[in-house]
């Protein structure tokens, strides 16, 4: 049996036309294969596919945080400067604090890539013993996102966003997540690591 804690996370994609079946929706798989590879937890998903409508995603971040008690949400979607997207304006809606060094690094990473990166609004806030983090769109760019950069040899070059996401559940009361090193190293002080749980 493991001893490390379960862990819930609510997965949004906001998208009007996957939402309405126009095609498959790429974020939700791409999230869940990148979570299960990078976690050494027992994860229990909430996953919701949603249109890009400012009230509906504020309703689903309350209901994930609040009413399924995720310890950390994660959306992908609606994050550009379109008249539709509308995530990062929910996001704050439901906010109660906002941590504004995710969003800073996920422009840095997507800079490496293409000059639009700019043109990018994610934010990532605190609602209860919830961390919410708006990703990109595409299943390419979240698994840069969230893992960071290597060069050949595997030495990081720039961290990705999740190395930070465990301590902060720490902070707020959250439970203790473990990763994989390979897939993506957490960051904590030495006083508040834990003995790696056998594997």
């Amino acid at each position: 049996m493991s001893a490390l804690e379960p862990v819930r996370i609510g997965l949004v994609s906001v998208s009007d036309r996957a939402s309405a079946g126009v095609y498959a929706d790429q974020g939700l798989p791409a999230l869940q294969d990148w979570l299960r590879r990078a976690l050494r937890n027992p994860l229990h998903f909430e996953a919701r596919l949603i249109p890009d409508e400012r009230e509906r995603i504020g309703q689903t971040l309350i209901e994930l945080a609040d009413a399924a008690g995720c310890a950390l949400v994660l959306t992908t979607g609606g994050t550009g400067p379109a008249p539709r997207d509308v995530t990062p304006e929910a996001t704050r809606d439901v906010a109660e604090r906002e941590l504004p060094g995710f969003g800073e690094q996920m422009r840095q990473i997507g800079l490496r890539f293409v000059p639009t990166a700019i043109l990018s609004r994610q934010v990532a806030v605190l609602r209860g013993r919830c961390l919410i983090i708006n990703l990109p769109g595409q299943p390419k760019s979240i698994a840069e996102t969230l893992e960071g950069l290597r060069d050949p040899n595997g030495q990081v070059l720039l961290p990705g966003i999740f190395a930070a996401v465990p301590y902060c559940i720490d902070l707020i009361g959250g439970p203790y997540l473990e990763t994989d090193p390979a897939v993506c190293a957490a960051f904590r002080p030495k006083s508040a690591q834990r003995p790696a749980s056998p594997t």
